[in-house]
């Protein structure tokens, strides 16, 4: 295989973009650029493989595979006729396009798809006398478009499904966080294995489940398939070498400072069935537990939370009460701790009763958020 340079962009959440970038850049990308809602990079095939084994942050992989100038719907057919279809994958396998634009002159976007849909299939009927089928909901091979005010960029995704898609989460509460988002806020916070980790209202226990997958030195994607092994050009050999790699770098599970508490005990079944589903139910410690009831479990840490706000519950009332007393917690109960509460309600930052040091925004899905952090400070701590 050549290891010709190729171009590619990870999409992420937003506001996680610069701890993508550094990620990225430690897992061995070239040229990396954060962008709105994502990171472009380059690299060769050996790099795109350990980015969708190794990355926590990034969505997906996208390997950019055409970006021109248009004026309509024409140039962008016959931009993707050109392309060499044949040689990435087989007419047997089924695809599925998708399509953003951000102040895009043309008018319908659902018949710009159509031309691509149109002009991959015809590409490959004058190159293989067949056509791919389309499947819109198990694709084997995905292709992205992109088209702003000037330029179309067309993508294909060496990943498949969503790279937040870790293979092992068999339940899922109410409102579960996505994987790479709450991977990219243990990254924002600073915390390290070895540090206490606390999320009190863990739900089905996604901050944990990711806690532990870095203190074990876990690959995320070490247990899934990607849309890459069903390319022309896929090397199995360097593809085997790469995960035996990463297998051997694997901490044995053992017990770690890292602990979990729900208030309702199927929320903590939910846990319980995600953690042992990834064979990680001995490192972390669990109990069922009321928020305002328990204690810090060491004398300093990191406390993180996606406590439910309005969207989730719409108890506005219940949760007026308790903001106040849930800062009242923390202030007598974890001095020496950081916390950590991600939340999209405006008002808990001032029902809550305590100043938050450092506000980033960030969003769950299209729901804006900020990550607030509250340091406990006490008297014996000021040196």
């Amino acid at each position: 295989m050549s290891a010709q340079v190729l171009r590619f962009f990870a999409p992420c959440p937003r506001g996680l973009e610069s701890v993508l970038a550094d990620e990225l850049s430690k897992l061995g990308t070239d040229t990396v650029q954060p962008a709105n809602g994502g990171v472009h990079f380059q690299g060769s095939w050996k790099t795109c493989y350990q980015v969708n084994l190794g990355s926590r942050i990034a969505s997906r992989i996208l390997w950019q595979i055409a970006k021109t100038p248009y004026r309509n719907e024409q140039d962008i057919y016959n931009t993707v006729l050109a392309l060499p279809w044949h040689e990435w994958f087989s007419p047997k396998l089924t695809i599925r396009v998708n399509l953003a634009a951000i102040k895009c002159p043309l008018r319908s976007l659902d018949f710009v798809t159509l031309k691509i849909k149109d002009a991959v299939c015809d590409k490959f009927r004058k190159t293989t006398a067949k056509r791919p089928s389309i499947d819109t909901v198990h694709p084997d091979i995905r292709i992205h478009g992109f088209l702003d005010a000037n330029e179309f960029t067309l993508y294909l995704d060496t990943s498949g499904d969503a790279l937040f898609k870790r293979g092992y989460r068999k339940a899922a509460g109410n409102a579960p966080l996505r994987e790479n988002l709450a991977a990219g806020i243990l990254y924002l916070t600073g915390w390290q294995p070895g540090t206490p980790l606390l999320d009190p209202m863990c739900g089905s226990g996604t901050f944990l489940l990711e806690a532990t997958q870095i203190a074990l030195n876990i690959a995320p994607g070490s247990q899934r398939h990607f849309a890459f092994e069903k390319f022309k050009q896929f090397d199995q050999t360097l593809w085997s070498t790469l995960k035996k790699a990463v297998l051997i770098e694997q901490r044995p599970v053992t017990q770690q400072s890292i602990y979990g508490s729900d208030l309702y005990g199927y929320a903590l079944s939910d846990a319980r069935i995600n953690l042992e589903a990834a064979g990680l139910l001995d490192a972390v410690h669990l109990k069922q537990a009321n928020i305002l009831e328990i204690s810090a479990p060491a004398p300093q840490g990191i406390l993180i939370t996606n406590p439910p706000y309005g969207v989730r519950i719409g108890e506005t009332q219940s949760l007026a009460e308790f903001y106040p007393k849930l800062g009242d917690v923390l202030k007598n109960k974890f001095s020496g701790w950081s916390a950590y509460i991600l939340s999209a309600d405006t008002a808990l930052s001032k029902t809550i009763r305590l100043k938050a040091t450092r506000r980033t925004p960030l969003f769950n899905g299209a729901l804006e958020c900020r990550l607030l952090k509250y340091d406990m400070v006490t008297g014996s701590l000021k040196k």
